[in-house]
This record gives structure tokens, C-alpha cells and sequence, in this order.
């Protein structure tokens, strides 16, 4: 597996860019650092060569808080050389990158304002109030920043094209425009192109985890029933190569009704997250490297 290397300070001139690109908006193009380079402060910290397994988080809205437990019960077991997501998925997925611990990303998901991302509100392209949504991306761009190889996928419309970006590409408005469920939110104008939830085109973007160098990856899936097992079969997501081996593991009993995943409820949430963590140890012995 692969592990942290050693750690160089960063000349005034580049940190003067990281500095900028944290309070940037969507439009600016930020300097590219390759896939397995990621920063935080005034510091960068290089990654070997080595990737090897991944963890990969799945859509799910609020049933995403599934996805902590089920980290949980990972994190002691196993080493993770980078983590990839898509929507809430990647939200999670964000904050453990940025060396969030469990109780954090716990806590980040029992604040009530977390039940005010999805406000009604209709407009021209959906029914949900953008702000809140927005303001919550802002606030993880903020508190967290990638320390290991990062990624997460959108969607481009109206081409229905995939797109991974990788941490050290990542602003704010990535972070919001991979929860921006269409239909629902509008879609965020980047750099002249126009993105929406990555979900959309793959719920589970194991392929993401392959393209930044994975063998392995342990993908975790809160999205296993209708109406989303139906829409993998219309829209069929992007494949990674036999090459790659994944371990999938998905919740032992329903979540709950499809409602549930759109409306906030801290006893869900806390439901949510201990049965993850069952889930997570009991996979956690089936898993052989």
C-alpha cells in the first residue's frame, strides 16, 4: 500500500495561488498539480507511486450518513491510499480526505442545518432552493482540504458527459455542483461548462477510483434499491476494467422510504450511521487482500 512521503514547504508564490484558489469562485482556472498531490496550509505532501486500494462512496442524499458507519468500521481495518465519491457520497468522502475524524464527519451530519440543504423553492430548472446547498459547500471547501488523493464525478449537461476531478482541481463550486441533483437544483456553471450531480451518469464511480491508479477498491453502496437499481439499467454507468478488483458492500436491511432520503431526521441519521457500522465490521471479515 501507499503511504505519505515527506513533506516540503511551499515557495511564497505557490502558496500565495492556494490561498486564492480557497476564496476563488467557479470560473477561475486553477493551476493542476497531477493526481497524487494534495496540499494543506503551506505545505505538500507528495504520494509515491504505489496507489493501491481505494474507497469509493456512492450517491444517496441523506442516506449517505450510512456511508460514516460504514467508514467507521474501516478506517482500523484497512489503509486507504485515496478516496473517491460522487454527490453526498463525495461530500463524505471530501472531509475524510481532509483528515476528518469520525466524530466530525458524525457531527457534520446530526446539525440540523444539514436538513436545510434541501429547501423547496421552485425556479427554472427545479424545485430546490440552491443557498443553502451552496453555503454547505463553501463550508466543507473551508474546513477540510485534501491530505491524501482525492476525487469525485459530475455530470456535464447537456452533453451528459462524466467528469472526475481530482482534489488539488476541487473549488467549492465542485463540491456543490456534485450534489446538485437535477431536477431539483440548477446546475453550476464552471469554467464556461455546466455540471450537475455526478450521480446522474453512475452512483458508484468505482471507474473514478481505477483512472487515479487503484487495484482495489472497497466501494460502498447506500443506493441498492428502487427506484435507483431501475435507473442503472436505463442510464448504464461507466465500468471500470476487469483489472480492478472491488469489494462492494451495501446495507443489510432498507433504509427506509425513498422520502426519507430527502428529509433530514437526526433519529434516522443516528439509525443510520450504528446500523452502517454493523454492516462495515461484518464486510470487513470477508475482505482479503
Amino acid at each position: 500500500m501507499g503511504q505519505w512521503g515527506s513533506q516540503f514547504w511551499l515557495p511564497p508564490a505557490f502558496s500565495q495561488r492556494a490561498s486564492r484558489r480557497l476564496k476563488g469562485g467557479c470560473g477561475q482556472d486553477w493551476p493542476h498539480l497531477g493526481p497524487q498531490i494534495a496540499w494543506t496550509g503551506g505545505e505538500r505532501l507528495s504520494y509515491h507511486e504505489g496507489v493501491t486500494l481505494a474507497l469509493v462512496l456512492s450517491a444517496g442524499g441523506m442516506y449517505a450518513a450510512w456511508e460514516v458507519g460504514v467508514w467507521k468500521a474501516l478506517r482500523n481495518r484497512f489503509h486507504f491510499d485515496l478516496v473517491a465519491g460522487t454527490s453526498a457520497g463525495a461530500w463524505n468522502a471530501w472531509a475524510i480526505a481532509g483528515g476528518c475524524c469520525p466524530d466530525e464527519l458524525v457531527s457534520e451530519w446530526m446539525d440540523p442545518s444539514t436538513g436545510t440543504i434541501m429547501s423547496p423553492g421552485l425556479h427554472r430548472y427545479g424545485i430546490l432552493r440552491p443557498a443553502m446547498l451552496h453555503e454547505k459547500a463553501r463550508h466543507l471547501f473551508t474546513r477540510f482540504q485534501p491530505r491524501m488523493p482525492f476525487g469525485l464525478t459530475l455530470t456535464e449537461v447537456p452533453r451528459l458527459r462524466p467528469l472526475l476531478v481530482r482534489g488539488p482541481d476541487v473549488t467549492w463550486c465542485h463540491l456543490a455542483a456534485a450534489a446538485s441533483i437535477p431536477l431539483c437544483f440548477p446546475p453550476l456553471d464552471i469554467q464556461g461548462k455546466h455540471y450537475v450531480d455526478g450521480g446522474l451518469l453512475g452512483a458508484l464511480p468505482v471507474w473514478a477510483a481505477e483512472a487515479m491508479g487503484a487495484t482495489h477498491a472497497i466501494a460502498v453502496n447506500a443506493l441498492n434499491v428502487l427506484p435507483f437499481t431501475l435507473l442503472r439499467t436505463l442510464i448504464r454507468p461507466r465500468q471500470p476494467s476487469a483489472a480492478l478488483q472491488v469489494f462492494s458492500i451495501e446495507p443489510s436491511e432498507k433504509l427506509g422510504p425513498l422520502r426519507d432520503s430527502v428529509v433530514w431526521s437526526a433519529a434516522h441519521v443516528q439509525r443510520w450511521i450504528e446500523q452502517g457500522e454493523r454492516d462495515g465490521t461484518r464486510a470487513a471479515t470477508s475482505i482479503t487482500m
